[in-house]
Order: C-alpha cells, then structure tokens, then sequence
C-alpha cells in the first residue's frame, strides 16, 4: 500500500512577550517561510492582526514554541507560550501542537550572524527565524527526524 502523503499547512509561534515570531510551511514539503512577526503586550498579539493571517494562510494547524530549559523543566513563559496557544486553539478551533523549541532562538541567531547580522537583536529580532527552525523541526518529527534539542 502507497505511503499517504501529507499536505497540512501549519503557522508556527515563536511566543515572546514583546514580539511572537510567526512561520508558515506545508508539511509535505517539510520547510517554513519566515513571516512578520507579530508586535505584542505583554504577550497578547493583536488578534485582527492575528485573524488576517488565519483567513491569509488558512493553516490546518498550528504550532507554538514550548521554551523549556536545557534539562527539560519547565519555565514561566511555558505557561505563558501554553496560554497563548490556548487562546489559538479556543478562538480558531485548530489542532495544536506545543513544540519544544529548546535550541530555537539561540540557531536563529547563528543563521542570522551568517547572513551578516549586526546583533542588535531587541530592535532586529529573529523571532520569524526562530518560528521557521520550530517548525520545521517539527516537520521533521513528523518524519521520525530529531528535533531543536542540542541543535
């Protein structure tokens, strides 16, 4: 029997208190584009904003960022990450998958330096970079591929 092949789009958080880092990919291909991230208060995006990327991309799922320490405990901002994929799921009804994205963000700064990045992180963020490795990474779980963990 043929192997069934998978086509869910999925939209990925990188959840941050000032900014969330947004991704969007297709699991068959498994890649992600980095897209806009979004600016935040105190951790609540703007949900029109929020709404025009659902109607945009229309995702069948979506993932969020679990930022977990290196030993696997869990921090404040995984109950933070986990409240706002909450609210994903209660206002858009989506499957949601948490992801650990240990790995994630300090990757993200690494891709970023090799592309000439200053390091000015706080005003040129690379939250959407960050998003692209979560979501991949679970991409490749997907596949039976390792994820961020010692990336």
């Amino acid at each position: 029997m043929a192997e069934r092949q998978v086509s869910r789009t999925a939209l990925a958080f990188d959840f941050g208190t000032r900014r969330i880092g947004v991704a969007v990919g297709t699991e068959m291909l498994g890649t992600a584009t980095p897209l806009v991230p979004l600016h935040v208060r105190d951790g609540i995006p703007d949900w029109n904003v929020v709404n025009r990327l659902i109607e945009e991309w229309q995702p069948d799922l979506f993932v969020v960022g679990l930022p977990l320490e290196l030993d696997g405990s869990e921090t404040l901002m995984c109950s933070r990450a986990r409240k706002f994929g909450k609210r994903l799921y209660g206002r858009y009804g989506k499957p949601l998958e948490m992801w650990d994205e240990r790995g994630s963000t300090k990757a993200a700064k690494g891709l970023a330096r090799e592309r000439g990045h200053r390091g000015n992180y706080r005003d040129d963020g690379v939250d959407g970079l960050a998003a692209q490795l979560i979501l991949e990474s679970w991409f490749a779980s997907q596949r039976g591929e390792g994820g961020l963990v010692g990336y």
